[in-house]
């Protein structure tokens, strides 16, 4: 696992690598939750964290990958973007789990604490983000 990185110009952001395990969530909920206190938006950490989670989870049970990239990134003073990247090309889907099912809404968490969520497909993987949006008294 490597520290925490600020990046060095342009727009705000930290990431990390952590492996693609269960236990990196934690560590994922943690990068996040220290971001968005240092940007003095500390209000968003409980849906940021929960979306982390939601994300590190997804990657974990459903990719193959050794090792996933945590990002936070403060795109604009309105809006924060949380995203895990992994060196899997299968695209997220929403599930329609039945009302007995303890699994398959874990993008439909994401979906109702965000502004907007999507994907971005690279040559070497995707990065899944969510975005939220900074609350105008901040």
């Amino acid at each position: 696992m490597t520290a925490a990185k600020p990046t060095a110009t342009g727009i705000p952001g930290y990431t990390e690598t952590v492996p693609c395990e269960p236990e990196s969530a934690r560590r994922a909920r943690l990068l996040v939750s220290a971001a968005l206190n240092t940007w003095g938006i500390g209000e968003l950490a409980e849906a940021g964290t929960l979306v982390v989670s939601e994300l590190i989870t997804n990657a974990v049970n459903h990719t193959r990958c050794r090792v996933v990239r945590v990002v936070i990134r403060r795109e604009t003073a309105e809006v924060v973007r949380i995203g895990v990247a992994d060196k899997c090309r299968a695209t997220p889907e929403p599930a329609d789990p039945d009302d007995d099912s303890e699994d398959g809404r874990g993008l439909l968490l994401v979906e109702s604490l965000s502004w907007r969520w999507g994907y971005d497909l690279h040559r070497w993987g995707k990065l899944v983000w969510a975005e939220l949006r900074v609350p105008a008294s901040c």
